[in-house]
C-alpha cells in the first residue's frame, strides 16, 4: 500500500498523497520512495529542484532533508502566488524567499 506518491519530471518533484494513512507511515513511505529514486538514479542531484504538490509538515521536512543533500536549491510551489518559493539554498544565486517560475 503506497501512502505517498513522488515522481520527477525535469526539475520538478511532483508529490502527493495516495492511500490514507497517518503521518508516521506517510513519512516512512516518502523516505523509502526517495531512497528508491536515488538508488535508481532518478534523483542524481544538481543545482535546483522544485517541489510541487500537497504535503503535511512532517512529510515536507522529510522530503527537504532527503533531497537537501542532493540539490543546492530547493523551491516549493505556492499555489496562492503561482510561483515557487526558494526554501533552502546553498547557492549565492538564490536566496530564501526568492520567487521563481
Amino acid at each position: 500500500m503506497a501512502t505517498y506518491k513522488i515522481e520527477k519530471t525535469g526539475d520538478v518533484l511532483k508529490v502527493g498523497f495516495a492511500d490514507p494513512a497517518q503521518n508516521d507511515q506517510i513519512v516512512r513511505d516518502a523516505v523509502t520512495r526517495l531512497n528508491e529514486m536515488v538508488t535508481g538514479k532518478e534523483l542524481i542531484g544538481g543545482k535546483l529542484i522544485k517541489v510541487n504538490g500537497p504535503a503535511s509538515l512532517p512529510v515536507a521536512v522529510a522530503i527537504a532533508h532527503a533531497i537537501g543533500h542532493l540539490y543546492a536549491v530547493i523551491a516549493a510551489f505556492d499555489p496562492k502566488l503561482g510561483k515557487y518559493v526558494v526554501s533552502v539554498s546553498h547557492d549565492p544565486e538564490f536566496t530564501a524567499g526568492q520567487l521563481i517560475d
